[in-house]
């Protein structure tokens, strides 16, 4: 008998962040689908003018695309605009989640903020910047894990909360003052909730992806700059996908994974390891 992940038929994922074609949002609700969970796939609404000129292309619908997909895998899929940097739109989301399909087992916080003004000195970085970033990726995240926590303590059967982190909150390099700080947060908060949510059998923990080839980073020039960066930096010697992060995730959420919890793991090639020339 093939070996393979349990613990998935009849539960409910919840991820952040979905609605992106080139992501890592979409291939966790995808991977998450064909284990066997149903999907609430979240999104921030922004308009189609403001979409990636791929997407424009293709007459992609956000998390409406996403959920498409969801359902062709023979799974349920709930797509709903929500804003997790306010606490009330998460207790809404929470609220029509649990109305729908009355449970909640996983949750995934991979919203996050997009890459602007804020990779500059912090001496020069604009209050709005950060505050922009914390307010995605940190109050995000502690929001939705506040919120949803509650419900599956109340619940009773347990369940995983996977935070999306990322190598900059252990790099810690220049110009990244808000990125990098809310990312090394991100690590806190899951061990903290770790501890006290696993009495209720809810486990925590972060991934931190690495350099994964995704819209997000489309302001690095694909080609031989993205090259050069690829060959000084990760071992490995490609860029990292959002299916990459996507196994991550599944297996974090799995039986096999019930004795693991308040953890980060690196998912990144080797990031940080590659020889020096």
């Amino acid at each position: 008998m093939a070996y393979a992940l349990t613990g998935f038929d009849g539960k409910v994922a919840v991820v952040t962040g979905a609605g992106r074609m080139r992501s890592i949002g979409r291939p966790i609700a995808l991977a998450l689908a064909r284990a066997g969970c149903d999907v609430v796939l979240t999104g921030s609404g922004k308009p189609a003018s403001a979409y990636p000129a791929d997407e424009q292309r293709a007459g992609w619908r956000d998390i409406e695309s996403v959920a498409d997909e969801v359902r062709g895998l023979g799974r349920r899929a709930l797509p709903l605009v929500s804003d997790v940097r306010d606490a009330q739109a998460v207790q809404a989301l929470a609220d029509r989640v649990l109305a729908a399909w009355g449970r909640v087992d996983f949750v995934i916080n991979n919203a996050g903020s997009t890459r602007g003004s804020d990779r500059v000195p912090a001496t020069e970085l604009p209050l709005s910047e950060w505050q922009r970033v914390l307010s995605t990726n940190l109050d995000g995240t502690f929001y939705m894990s506040r919120c949803f926590a509650r419900h599956m303590a109340a619940l009773g059967h347990g369940g995983a909360i996977v935070n999306i982190g990322s190598i900059a909150g252990r790099n810690r390099a220049p110009h990244t003052a808000a990125y990098a700080t809310s990312k090394a947060a991100i690590d806190t908060l899951g061990t903290v909730l770790a501890g006290e949510l696993g009495r209720q059998g809810i486990r925590v923990n972060t991934v931190a992806p690495g350099m994964i080839d995704t819209s997000r980073m489309d302001d690095v020039p694909r080609g031989e700059v993205w090259e050069r960066i690829v060959k000084a930096q990760i071992p490995l010697g490609r860029a990292g996908t959002g299916e990459d992060i996507a196994h991550m995730v599944v297996f974090l959420c799995s039986e096999q994974a019930a004795w693991i919890t308040g953890q980060t793991f690196y998912v990144d090639g080797g990031h940080g390891h590659a020889p020096r020339s």
